[in-house]
């Protein structure tokens, strides 16, 4: 995918820092300039199709997905069965899902919460069944994506990506240490769902 540089004429839709992830939406007239989250003026057209922040290489060609799974891993609850782990900010979070169905969405009730417009007040359900664990769309506006194929309902495995508007989830279903996941301990915090 091409990158664009600061004060390309982009034309309307959404741009992504190639160096943080944030997304910028641009009118037909708008001109790109730095990321407000970092800085970098380093971007690329964003779609919800396209690799997720999760799929790109570091400078040393470490996967960033590998890399995120590696740290979730060190914070998982063995006894408490399956995880999701996403960022909140520079944060790491991993949720055990220890109900038969966990919310996801805007509201106050949903057991993972987000505060994002992106985000609708129903918008997922993480469904515990004996074949495994399942995503449901609640009736989202902006719907659910797994590994970029937006879906109404899915069977989920070890690592998948779940796209929740602009927030990425990762399923935690294997409790396996990876090599090397000694690195970089303490990163983030475990919740409870």
């Amino acid at each position: 995918m091409e990158s664009l540089g600061s004060g390309t004429m982009a034309g309307t839709g959404s741009f992504r820092c190639e160096s943080c992830g944030y997304v910028v939406t641009l009118a037909a007239t708008e001109r790109l300039g730095v990321c407000p989250s970092c800085g970098e003026n380093d971007f690329a057209r964003a779609s919800l199709f396209a690799a997720g922040r999760f799929q790109r290489r570091s400078d040393a060609g470490v996967d960033e997905r590998d890399a995120f799974l590696v740290k979730a891993r060190e914070l998982l609850d063995p006894s408490a069965g399956p995880h999701v782990a996403f960022l909140d900010g520079d944060e790491l979070v991993v949720v055990p899902l220890t109900r038969e169905t966990t919310r996801i969405g805007r509201t106050l009730s949903a057991e993972i919460r987000f505060d994002d417009p992106t985000v609708s007040r129903r918008h997922a359900l993480l469904v515990q069944r004996e074949d495994g664990l399942h995503v449901l769309d609640d009736r989202s506006l902006n719907g659910v994506f797994v590994d970029g194929e937006r879906v109404t309902a899915r069977l989920l495995h070890d690592g998948d990506e779940i796209v929740i508007g602009r927030h990425r989830l990762l399923v935690l279903l294997s409790v396996a240490q990876t090599a090397g996941a000694g690195a970089d301990a303490g990163v983030g915090r475990a919740s409870g769902a």
